[in-house]
This record gives C-alpha cells, structure tokens and sequence, in this order.
C-alpha cells in the first residue's frame, strides 16, 4: 500500500506481504482504519480495492462509486456513474503518478530476489524516491 500527497509525493509505503490479500484487509491489519477514524480530518482518495471503507472512516475515505445495477441499467444511470467514474479518476490522477514513480526503479520492475528481501528493497526505493522529490521540491523553491 502507497499513500502520496496532493502532489503525488510519496508519504508511506506499507512492508509487502507474503501471499495475497485485500487491500482493504491490508489496511485494517495496518491499523489505517482506527488511525482515518480517531484522527484528523483528512480526505484520502483510494481505487475501487478500498470500497466500503468510507463508511468506516466517517466518510475520509473516497473510492469509485459502486455500481447499483449489474444489467438493464437505465440511460441515465450510465452516464451518471460514467461522470462520477471519471471525476474520481481525474482525482486521483496525481497519487497514481506517484505509485508509478516508485514502479519505474528496475528493482521494483524486474524483482529477481528473494521474496523475503521484497519489503527491505521497497522501503529502500520508497527512501530514495522520497528523498529524491524533497531535493526536487527544495531546487524548484530556490528559483
């Protein structure tokens, strides 16, 4: 799990986990739920894995809207879901470009080592990237 600013900076990457699991698994068993709930108000903008969350978090969590009909949707329905799709989508622009900054390192790319090094190596990137925007951030204030 990746967590960026508005910017698309990134602010957290979770340890991997051995096997797969849910991401809305993933964030409960990281304590994120509790931490959105009881803390400050924040608005955080997360893909259709997190759906259901929202309700959870008095509303801090913002996914894709869910489809209500499966088949024979109405007209209107369809081009409601499809605008509201695409503002979330517009949204979220920025925190899918920083996920993709960290997936542009070769290491994280083309991983050939040992699965359980597989955390050490994303946080070590997660380190380097963040430092990396920071230097970015300070060299654009300077001018």
């Amino acid at each position: 799990m990746v967590v960026t600013d508005g910017e698309g900076r990134v602010l957290f990457c979770s340890p991997a986990q051995p096997g797969s699991c849910a991401d809305i698994t993933h964030a409960r068993q990281l304590g994120l739920v509790r931490l959105l709930a009881d803390g400050p108000a924040v608005e955080v903008l997360a893909d259709a894995g997190y759906q259901g969350l929202g309700a959870q978090t008095g509303g801090r969590v913002v996914t894709p809207p869910h489809r209500k009909f499966k088949k024979n949707a109405p007209d209107w329905y369809e081009e409601m879901h499809e605008r509201q799709r695409k503002a979330h989508s517009a949204r979220r622009c920025r925190v899918e470009h920083g996920i993709a900054h960290l997936k542009n390192w070769r290491a994280l790319t083309c991983h050939l080592g040992r699965r359980e090094h597989m955390s050490d190596t994303i946080q070590a990137i997660a380190g380097l990237l963040s430092h990396q925007q920071t230097v970015d951030l300070s060299a654009t204030r300077q001018t």
